[in-house]
């Protein structure tokens, strides 16, 4: 386990500011310090604490530490885990509410169509990442918008105003992948 390069730190920061823009409170948190650190190709958040203590393994006998935050690809791209989200979620700046009908198709993996659109954050631009919450406010997963706010008021029901890219159900439907 190591800590991240600046261009990975750099990378991460990037993928993480498409969320919302408070993300340093991350790690500046009133209850410690809290750091990132990379073991195999995977981004983990923890306290400084939890770090000290995990120094006490070896790097091949250590599976994993904290909460995993994403992965970087073969091609150092920065993908997103849903086990980010309830750090996240807090953070996010523009969030999109799905209606009750359309929680279930979101959490299989589908896109959020207009019909299911229940709210969207003001001043939403197109491609900008979102977090998707249900009417009830939790938190389900994140996405990015396919069109602007202003866009949304005015497309066919069946048109797809989210891309769907992690969702909570991602755990039962991937659980075998998921290490």
């Amino acid at each position: 386990m190591r800590p991240l390069t600046e261009e990975e730190t750099k990378t991460m920061f990037e993928k993480l500011s498409n969320i919302g823009e408070n993300i340093k409170l991350l790690v500046d948190r009133p209850d410690g310090t809290y750091c990132f650190r990379l073991h195999q190709d995977r981004v983990y958040y923890m306290s400084e604490k939890i770090l000290k203590l995990a120094t006490n393994f070896s790097r091949d006998k250590l599976i994993s530490v904290g909460t995993c935050f994403g992965k970087f690809t073969k091609t150092k791209k920065f993908r997103l885990h849903i086990t980010a989200l309830d750090f996240l979620a807090p953070y996010a700046k523009f969030k999109v509410w799905v209606k009750p009908g359309a929680e279930q198709s979101f959490l299989y993996g589908n896109h959020v169509l207009k019909s299911g659109l229940g709210r969207i954050t003001e001043n939403t631009m197109q491609y900008q990442g979102v977090v998707v919450y249900s009417m009830a406010d939790v938190p389900l997963g994140f996405g990015v918008a396919a069109k602007s706010t202003q866009e949304c008021r005015r497309v066919d029901p069946m048109s797809i105003v989210v891309f769907h890219q992690a969702d909570v159900g991602e755990f039962i439907r991937s659980e075998d992948t998921l290490t």
